[in-house]
């Protein structure tokens, strides 16, 4: 049986890890993108603004990853949304799908005791390397 490769993806424009953990590994034709808050990669800081902020720069940061890994949002076909309070799930939609407008990813949200640094919301996403064929209905 052949090994299966992983691959560490770490690149400076997103927020390095603030745990023992990887930006995003590719494994195979998939890669796994940790969670990411709204997080300023140069500060480290959350970004001021509320959870729609927070939000798009979760996202933005997640497409650092992505593009370091050689793919974007259209990759995509998971995420989980987490929120510190379920009552801005209409919010992070309004932002999610600026970065997402078609063949949605599948999705999860949940409302969760606390996000670390004290952020709004945190988005982690399963992605596919390679061109993606849709298949018709």
């Amino acid at each position: 049986m052949s090994a299966i490769i992983r691959r560490i993806i770490n690149t400076a424009k997103a927020p390095a890890a603030i745990g023992p953990y990887s930006q995003g590994v590719v494994v195979d034709r998939t890669i796994y993108i940790s969670g990411q808050l709204g997080m300023d990669p140069t500060s480290g800081q959350l970004v001021a603004g509320g959870v729609q902020a927070q939000t798009k720069q979760a996202l933005v940061n997640m497409g650092e990853i992505l593009k370091e890994a050689g793919c974007g949002y259209e990759n995509v076909v998971k995420t989980t949304v987490l929120l510190a309070d379920m009552n801005d799930f209409n919010n992070v939609n309004e932002v999610y799908k600026q970065f997402f407008q078609t063949n949605f990813p599948a999705r999860a949200a949940y409302q969760v005791a606390a996000l670390p640094r004290g952020g709004l919301v945190e988005i982690e996403a399963v992605a596919v390397l390679g061109p993606i064929t849709d298949a018709s209905a």
